[in-house]
């Protein structure tokens, strides 16, 4: 699978602070239109799930980075840089809702600050991932800092879920899509899974959660599959999530679910929620 779009830009990156515990947004590197954007912005009201038909579609397992095969009509939704409190939660309620799994790339040092909300998170049957550990651009370290940051953020995560004898997948994103031959070489030699992206929602950038909205779904029809990402992180993410849910429905796309298999990093036991409906590797 080919990366899609732009990386994410560094200077794009929320700078995450933490207080009582709780991360917050430091003023000093967003402007003050983002910052009314994070408070002025609540979840869009979701229809009954009642009224919508079979969003979910088949389960698709993986053992090494590559291909994931997917049809036409077919996406995987993927979200980067949590977990978050309170937008980690809501998102997983409106998953709930429309009954269909993601897969959560997440932080080390988010995990550690929220060991609780990791553990929900595979409670509810989603499939957990790695981002580094402090979302750093791997492409500007040498290769042994890059591979020391990727297993930091794995141990993080590995750490909050083994209170419920779980690890996670063997699923890794570049923070930014920032990498190099090297890089990407080394960590697929160390048995991650790199997860590649074909359409950027970039909800990240200051804007209404229409206006993220209408772009992804353009740019979905555009492709018309592929892996989206998304960030947990955010409120306006968390706002538009039903109505890009109700969309997708209604133009007949299926939600597939990600699992990997072959051991984890550390050959512990991996994630495999509804593992009745796993499908044969690809």
């Amino acid at each position: 699978m080919l990366l899609a779009g732009c990386a994410k830009p560094p200077e794009m990156q929320p700078d995450l602070t933490v207080s009582n515990g709780v991360d917050t947004m430091s003023t000093g590197s967003i402007n003050p239109m983002a910052m009314s954007l994070r408070t002025a912005y609540q979840p869009m009201p979701a229809m009954p799930s009642a009224l919508f038909g079979k969003l979910a579609g088949r389960t698709v397992t993986v053992s090494e980075s590559g291909p994931l095969g997917l049809q036409p009509g077919e996406i995987i939704l993927t979200f980067d840089d949590g977990p978050r409190a309170g937008t980690t939660e809501s998102i997983l309620d409106t998953l709930d809702q429309f009954g269909v799994k993601a897969t959560f790339l997440m932080l080390g040092s988010a995990a550690e600050r929220h060991p609780l909300l990791v553990r929900e998170v595979a409670a509810r049957g989603h499939t957990i991932g790695t981002h580094t550990y402090d979302h750093v651009d791997l492409s500007t370290l040498s290769n042994q800092e890059a591979i020391a940051e990727i297993y930091a953020g794995q141990q993080a995560v590995a750490a909050a879920l083994a209170p419920d004898d779980l690890a996670p997948s063997r699923f890794f994103r570049f923070p930014y899509l920032a990498q190099n031959g090297v890089i990407r070489t080394s960590a697929v030699e160390s048995r991650f899974i790199v997860l590649d992206v074909d359409i950027d929602s970039k909800d990240y950038y200051a804007e209404t959660p229409q206006q993220v909205l209408e772009r992804t779904l353009a740019r979905l029809e555009e492709r018309g599959s592929g892996v989206v990402l998304f960030h947990d992180i955010h409120l306006r993410t968390a706002a538009l999530l039903p109505e890009f849910l109700g969309a997708l429905r209604e133009r007949g796309y299926q939600v597939v679910t990600l699992r990997s298999s072959g051991g984890g990093v550390f050959d512990g036991p991996v994630i495999t929620a509804d593992a009745s409906s796993i499908d044969p590797e690809i």
